[in-house]
């Protein structure tokens, strides 16, 4: 395995940062996980975009262009020989000293870790989630916007060991207002009435990339309204079908909330036919990696 870090490819054991970056010390800086299928990397304009404005909603400077990153994580899929692949572009604050001072650290970091990824076994598609809801709330827009996907993800990581000691897979994140946010790593839907809803951006959750391409394929290839608007779990409770979606999860049924079966308990026909679209879009669209290769297929 071939490691980006600040120009450089290193081997996985070569592969170190300093005991001195803020990152490490402070979680200051921010990240993207990007998946690649049938050698071509999906969504990432989008992945890249969300990075930059995560940037500078921390005052953090990247030390490459936008385009300069796609050519990184292009080259990282092919460094490492991957089709399909699970990549992770974090940037850190880089180098200070032990104080919180960020004007000490002189130039960011960056780093692509290129792998793969299964935040779930292939049952979990097939039969979907249990969730609870947790007892933390989502970070409010008064303390860090949830718009911006920092390195701290201490409020998720505890949520979703919050689930795993509850014998779930996911948790739920309220935010102040006692309204549903979003789960641990994931964005949250439910459909009702013909009609699906999920939190709006302002609620306190994360501008999902595979959310916006759910709320694209819902509303084009299927023709279902989606609403953006603020529920509580009552409204999940109730619900005809709940589904996640997420860069590492993808999209997934939920089944079972708070010990309450939703619908039949059985992921429904929407969620699957959307499970269904998405990984068709992700095996067929994307920035190609491998572009002599592809262009012989098509040949």
């Amino acid at each position: 395995m071939k490691i980006f870090i600040d120009g450089k490819w290193l081997d996985k054991d070569q592969a170190k940062v300093s005991v001195f970056d803020h990152g490490l010390l402070y979680g200051d800086g921010i990240f993207e996980g990007i998946r690649a299928y049938n050698g071509r990397v999906f969504k990432l304009r989008e992945h890249l975009d969300r990075l930059f404005q995560s940037a500078k909603g921390i005052l953090l400077e990247i030390p490459y262009t936008l385009e300069e990153l796609e050519k990184i994580i292009l080259n990282g899929v092919k460094n490492n020989g991957l089709k399909d692949a699970y990549i992770r572009l974090v940037v850190t604050r880089g180098f200070g000293d032990l104080g919180l001072d960020m004007r000490k650290c002189k130039k960011a970091s960056v780093i692509v870790i290129v792998d793969k990824i299964a935040l779930f076994p292939e049952s979990v598609y097939e039969q979907g989630l249990k969730v609870i809801t947790s007892s933390l709330r989502r970070t409010p827009h008064q303390c860090l916007s949830p718009n911006v996907k920092s390195l701290n993800y201490l409020n998720n990581i505890m949520a979703k060991n919050e689930a795993a000691r509850a014998g779930a897979q996911e948790a739920i994140l309220l935010n102040m207002e006692g309204y549903v946010a979003e789960c641990s790593g994931d964005n949250i839907f439910y459909l009702k009435e013909g009609k699906v809803i999920t939190p709006p951006l302002w609620a306190g959750i994360l501008p999902g990339v595979t959310r916006a391409v759910a709320i694209e394929i819902l509303k084009g290839k299927f023709r279902v309204p989606v609403r953006e608007d603020l529920f509580t779990t009552f409204d999940l409770y109730t619900a005809e079908e709940v589904f996640v979606t997420g860069t590492g999860a993808e999209i997934i049924a939920v089944v079972e909330i708070d010990g309450r079966k939703i619908a039949s308990g059985k992921p429904g026909k929407l969620t699957r036919q959307l499970q269904e679209a998405y990984r068709e879009l992700t095996q067929t669209t994307g920035v190609a990696v491998y572009e002599n290769e592809l262009s012989a297929l098509v040949q």
